[in-house]
């Protein structure tokens, strides 16, 4: 046998980093990587998403962020305690964290279109950047507020299932 064309056929069937399951939340994310969690506290809900993120830091996977505008530092200082050196990642290019407004409340109401263009162009482009899978985590307690819009989210919801499995990486 030719122990080149053993390697590339052994290397073919060994699964991608990207194609690998995730750990979540005392389960395993596999093919479907779209979750919606709920959380009773802001302790409740570090507790369970601070291991999947700092896991996907640990991989060198690319990490993109969307919070409370006014929990922005709150979440920094919840990376920090789980080791993970936001800014340094941010430096890198493995770390994007941004507001509400930039992303689910461009020009102040909520856009599908715009935001499911928006994680295609995310998702896209973290291959691009270099990294294998990009983890999205993306807090919407806006969605409970009074906003131009919000009769959109569950239209959007259902969009979005259709477009992420598409891609590897997990949403949630």
């Amino acid at each position: 046998m030719d122990p080149i064309y053993d390697r590339m056929k052994a290397n073919r069937e060994m699964p991608s980093e990207a194609s690998q399951p995730i750990p979540f939340a005392g389960s395993v994310l596999d093919a479907q990587r779209h979750v919606c969690a709920f959380f009773h506290n802001a302790d409740e809900e570090y507790r369970v998403l601070l291991p999947f993120i700092k896991d996907g830091f640990e991989r060198g996977e690319k990490a993109f962020h969307i919070v409370d505008p006014k929990l922005r530092e709150e979440h920094r200082q919840r990376l920090a305690s789980a080791g993970i050196d936001a800014g340094a990642a941010e430096m890198n290019g493995q770390f994007e964290l941004r507001n509400w407004a930039d992303a689910y409340l461009r020009d102040g109401h909520f856009d599908q279109d715009r935001m499911l263009a928006l994680i295609q162009e995310v998702l896209d482009g973290g291959p691009q950047q270099g990294f294998a899978r990009t983890r999205l985590v993306a807090h919407m307690e806006w969605a409970l507020e009074d906003r131009p819009g919000v009769d959109d989210l569950v239209e959007y919801e259902t969009r979005l299932n259709f477009i992420l499995p598409r891609y590897k990486d997990p949403v949630i």
